[in-house]
């Protein structure tokens, strides 16, 4: 494949609005040895694409400031210790970086194949939902069949998601979300019960799906003043797990409830992390989940896509939370 010497790209040129989202020509980086050089179809847009924009949520050391976290398109250029892929090959990849571009880097061994008749955009629907949720969900809280979980966010790329995962497994799942509309699809989905939150208390709709028994595990995204609720929905023995924090990152803590319940309290970002961790990640996916979309069991929930010039636009939608799913870049 014959490469060219620039490629278009989004750089944040200031901390800010969408705005600060612009179109540049930038050389094409180049693989180390563990890399590759995917020439990229399709991009996903994240809740930290947004905070990196607002100064937020910096890259780590060494990455492209660039933003995008997961990314398809196909295999261009190779480092030299690579041996799992090959130049022309199809990937979906998580990476620090650089997505919003033509060209990106990944490690080779966060490169998963494209799941059977999936386009790329459904593909760059992937890498970052799916790797955090089984990383925070199964890993961390060990969700086990027939345990019960609480999701905050439910119509959101990783809401949409954790649904069909859980339900897959054989858990029972609830969801919050902000408008009938959201909570309906997240319903269509599989979710067992769906609380709007604008209009009910979801604590008191927990209590009465759980025969005030409570839940086993609760992923939140929301973080604030939502932490003492949580806590009030948790049964014994239950895990909370925070994955982010759109109300905040303090909250009032009554430590009485975790000593006679028994609960377990942790959290994760997943960026920051070394490849070797990600990758035993990517392999578990390959393993257990990679079955399920090939035969279209779940699959990603797709809500628009942008041209890569129109990066502000897909911020903008993001920041509304009028979207239900994922929001894509194409190239």
């Amino acid at each position: 494949m014959k490469l060219p010497k620039s490629m278009r790209a989004i750089a944040i040129t200031q901390t800010g609005a969408p705005a600060a989202l612009q179109p540049i020509q930038c050389h094409l980086p180049e693989p180390a040895a563990q890399q590759v050089l995917i020439k990229v179809a399709a991009a996903g847009v994240n809740r930290p694409d947004v905070m990196q924009r607002k100064g937020l949520y910096p890259p780590p050391a060494g990455t492209s400031d660039i933003p995008g976290l997961e990314i398809a398109g196909t295999v261009a250029a190779e480092g030299a210790a690579v041996s799992n892929l090959k130049i022309d090959d199809e990937v979906c990849a998580l990476v620090t970086g650089g997505g919003y571009a033509e060209y990106c880097l990944a490690s080779a061994d966060l490169c998963l194949p494209l799941p059977l008749d999936f386009s790329m955009i459904q593909a760059a629907a992937l890498p970052e939902t799916f790797f955090t949720v089984w990383s925070n969900v199964f890993d961390r809280a060990r969700l086990l069949p027939d345990e019960t979980l609480l999701v905050h966010g439910g119509s959101s790329g990783i809401g949409t998601t954790v649904i069909q995962l859980a339900k897959a497994f054989g858990a029972k799942v609830i969801v919050t979300a902000g408008s009938t509309t959201k909570c309906q699809h997240c319903l269509e989905l599989g979710a067992d019960a769906a609380i709007n939150y604008q209009t009910h208390d979801f604590v008191a709709a927990v209590k009465q799906f759980t025969a005030n028994q409570g839940v086993n595990v609760i992923l939140d995204m929301i973080g604030g003043d939502y932490f003492a609720r949580n806590v009030q929905c948790m049964a014994f023995d239950a895990r909370l797990v925070q994955i982010a924090l759109q109300k905040g990152t303090q909250a009032n803590i009554d430590l009485l409830p975790f000593l006679l319940k028994r609960l377990t309290l942790t959290g994760s970002t997943l960026r920051t992390r070394d490849d070797s961790f990600k990758a035993a990640i990517a392999q578990q996916l390959l393993s257990k989940v990679w079955p399920l979309l090939n035969v279209g069991q779940i699959k990603p929930v797709i809500h628009s896509t942008f041209a890569l010039e129109d990066a502000a636009k897909a911020h903008a939608l993001m920041e509304s939370s009028q979207h239900i799913g994922k929001i894509i870049l194409k190239m």
